[in-house]
């Protein structure tokens, strides 16, 4: 069982330091650095917002060689630009140890995508960095195999982890993905760490992440995870599955009235 395997993530989250803020944490942005623009502009609105965790890829990982994969350090550079300028976090992904380097110089939070979930050597590598890590589940993993995942990097010396539930593959079809909502109270019951779930993978589709955030937060999420584009039909990757600005205000707004509900006293 779980309990016999994992001795530092399993640890009860009384005795954990602060892993993210206390409020609800919200990350948004392009899935991935397209250019300086689309990045500034929705930064921009999100700032309005007073959202100050920002997504976005300079490295992509693609299930085809021919999409986009991103601009690399041009796409690094992007981010550390709009960062200054609009003092928020930025949380971007890694795919490689060798640009750790790069990556840590920009990324307050440090991404590993569901494809790297079982890349050991990287997590490691992740594992002995003073920096925030978002873990996304893997494609088809249990919460036991995630679990482990977070081990690895928790065993050498970081337990600053952040889960990210984002969909599984299962027979179903219409979703990109099964968003599998039971994890939350399950991480929170048995670990010290911090949930969050993203809808926008987790579905696939841009008309189910409003009702899927509100379930998720009614699960008990820390927060969530939610792809926006200034023009969603224009985006590089992952249109679909991406939300406007209005949309998102909405979404937003829904979502915040629900967790103070919910954390009232």
């Amino acid at each position: 069982m779980i309990e016999l395997k994992l001795k530092r993530v399993l640890k009860n989250r009384d005795e954990a330091g602060t892993v993210i803020d206390n409020d609800l944490m919200i990350i948004a942005g392009p899935c991935s650095v397209e250019n300086y623009d689309v990045m500034d502009s929705t930064v921009a609105f999100l700032k309005s917002l007073g959202i100050s965790y920002i997504r976005g890829g300079a490295f992509k990982p693609r299930t085809s060689p021919y999409s986009f994969q991103g601009l690399g350090d041009k796409g690094l550079e992007i981010l550390r630009e709009v960062k200054l300028k609009y003092d928020v976090k930025i949380v971007s992904e890694i795919m490689d140890v060798r640009d750790i380097e790069g990556i840590c110089e920009v990324a307050d939070i440090v991404q590993i995508g569901s494809r790297n979930m079982y890349n050991y050597p990287l997590l490691k590598e992740v594992g002995r960095l003073n920096k925030k890590v978002l873990l996304k589940r893997g494609l088809s993993a249990t919460i036991e195999e995630w679990l482990s995942a977070a081990e690895y990097i928790s065993l050498e010396g970081n337990d600053d982890i952040i889960l990210c539930e984002r969909g599984i593959r299962t027979f179903e079809t219409y979703t990109r993905n099964t968003l599998d909502l039971n994890c939350v109270p399950v991480i929170k019951q048995k670990t010290k760490l911090k949930v969050i779930v993203d809808p926008s993978h987790g579905t696939g589709r841009r008309e189910l992440i409003k009702p899927m955030s509100l379930a998720a937060i009614a699960a008990g999420a820390d927060g969530l995870m939610i792809e926006i584009h200034p023009e969603p039909e224009k985006a590089l990757s992952d249109g679909n599955q991406s939300v406007d600005f209005e949309g998102f205000k909405s979404i937003y707004r829904e979502v915040l009235r629900l967790h103070r509900y919910l954390n009232m006293e």
